[in-house]
């Protein structure tokens, strides 16, 4: 499997610069703030998001300051809504270190989140071009409608596959989508083609949250946050939804019941007991494996919408991002 330096290649010199771009972006006068970017930007993970705004811009043309900005502006955006969604979620930590709101106060990272909002609006302002406002406006909008919608249906442990559905979709497969979608319009792409990396940057991202959902019920050590560790937050995700629906009712009607029970649970050990209980019933109705076969049929739409380019360095290194999501193990 290619490495994320592998995928960066075609665009090594680009990245350079939009690296000392996303530097700027993140300075400030005020001591306590500067601590916090600072803090944020050291655990900025593998910046999947930028680095498809720059492949997907030279898929079509070469990259310039406007593809530059509109990277810069959609990674502020994402790092902004996860330190906000920390706070709504009372999330401990995020990508294995402590959280902003734990570390500081909820106050300091909303005010944070905030800052960084506004660079967005920033950094838009000085791109000038009305589609791409349209695209970051969008995604913020969605990014929002999916923590509400993650909240409502997280009030029950029943949620049906197209809820699921429908939550990820807003949480992440848009910023993915709109990552894709704004890097070709900053370059210039044609409508067929910026209608094809849409596409693309839809069906990368399903397969993305997927593959997250999946590492809830895998033993693998590797990976960066504890099993069933979404569960133990209130959320519901496809591999359990499918064993539900397959399983005998009063089977599914037992284990949801048990699942209830996880957030008034004090007892370590009795949590895990239940934990292990449903993992071993989303694999003994092979919920995981019906997860990974939804992965696989938007990893094929994902390479379609591809067919329309000429092969080239930058499409092979969307096809190793591709490949990328599916089988990394973190």
């Amino acid at each position: 499997m290619a490495t994320i330096v592998d995928i960066r290649r075609p665009i090594e010199a680009e990245w350079k610069q939009y690296e000392r771009l996303q530097k700027e972006c993140l300075q400030s006068d005020n001591k306590l703030q500067q601590q916090v970017l600072n803090y944020i930007s050291a655990r900025s993970g593998k910046q999947l998001r930028p680095l498809m705004v720059l492949l997907c811009a030279k898929m079509c043309n070469p990259v310039t300051d406007k593809t530059l900005r509109t990277a810069a502006a959609l990674e502020l955006l994402h790092n902004a809504s996860l330190v906000h969604d920390d706070v709504v979620d009372s999330s401990a930590t995020r990508r294995g270190a402590d959280a902003v709101h734990v570390r500081w106060s909820n106050k300091v990272a909303v005010l944070a989140g905030d800052y960084m909002l506004a660079k967005v609006i920033g950094l838009v302002a000085e791109v000038r071009n009305t589609p791409i406002l349209e695209i970051v406006s969008g995604l913020g909008q969605s990014l929002s409608s999916g923590e509400l919608a993650q909240l409502h249906v997280g009030q029950s442990m029943w949620i049906s596959e197209e809820q699921y559905y429908h939550v990820i979709d807003l949480k992440t497969a848009r910023l993915f989508q709109a990552c894709a979608e704004a890097g070709a319009e900053s370059a210039g792409c044609t409508p067929r083609q910026r209608k094809a990396l849409s596409e693309y940057g839809r069906m990368l991202g399903l397969c993305f949250q997927i593959k997250d959902d999946i590492f809830d019920y895998s033993d693998l050590e590797e990976i960066g946050k504890p099993t069933m560790s979404d569960l133990r937050d209130g959320k519901v995700t496809l591999p359990l939804i499918i064993a539900l629906r397959r399983a005998p009712q009063p089977e599914a009607e037992s284990i949801m019941s048990q699942g209830e029970q996880l957030k008034d649970i004090q007892n370590p050990a009795e949590e895990a007991r239940i934990l292990e209980q449903i993992k071993s019933f989303v694999l003994r109705f092979q919920g995981d494996e019906y997860a990974v076969q939804c992965m696989l049929d938007y990893k094929k739409r994902a390479i379609e919408a591809l067919s329309v380019f000429h092969d080239s360095e930058e499409k092979e290194s969307l096809l190793q991002l591709l490949d990328y999501a599916i089988n990394r193990v973190q």
